[in-house]
């Protein structure tokens, strides 16, 4: 073996002892931080609510691996760099809990894609949604029939729910959901 080939073994599956020392202290450290970051921030951090969320739950992971990875980006900088992810998603989401103008730009609203069994097909093309997503969270949830179904809900985390059709017809849960009328005034009226 020439002298290029082994440079190139030797960079490609092991560099140097302080190397792998640097990533081990960095790992133990960053993984530390980000824990103690996450515990003092709150359950909403990880949380899977909305794109805003998802983004961020990547970038924090996306910034550990950087930190481990590169020898361009000191512990400290990494450690900062996660504390300011972590305290951006803290702000806006304390925000958005305050100000419906902030909850509107960041978060979407569900949408209602099939209702009392009738399939909606405007809602499925605007969403991008097939009917066999829908049948299959029907599926899923040990529902046999479109006809026992009250709703399925595109949620603004990307997910579905399924709402059963029952015998008090109260759908409180779906107030929130826009087409679907007013759920609670459905249960009045009756």
């Amino acid at each position: 073996m020439d002298s290029s080939s082994a440079s190139f073994f030797t960079k490609t599956f092991f560099d140097s002892w302080p190397a792998l020392g640097r990533t081990l202290i960095v790992a133990v450290v960053g993984y530390l931080f980000l824990v103690l970051f996450l515990r003092i921030s709150g359950k909403r951090t990880l949380s899977k609510w909305n794109a805003f969320d998802f983004i961020v739950t990547i970038a924090l992971g996306s910034t550990l691996a950087s930190i481990l990875t590169s020898k361009n980006v000191a512990l400290a900088q990494g450690l900062f760099a996660l504390g300011m992810l972590i305290g951006f998603q803290y702000v806006i989401t304390w925000a958005s809990v305050r100000s419906q103008w902030v909850r509107k730009l960041i978060k979407a609203e569900p949408t209602l894609l099939l209702e009392n069994g009738c399939i909606l097909e405007d809602a499925l093309r605007k969403q991008r949604v097939t009917e066999s997503e829908i049948r299959t969270a029907i599926r899923a949830k040990g529902i046999g029939a479109l006809e026992d179904v009250r709703a399925v809900v595109l949620e603004t985390d990307g997910t579905f729910s399924v709402v059963r059709t029952v015998e008090t017809d109260s759908c409180s849960a779906l107030a929130d959901v826009p087409g679907i009328g007013s759920p609670q005034k459905e249960h009045e009226r009756k």
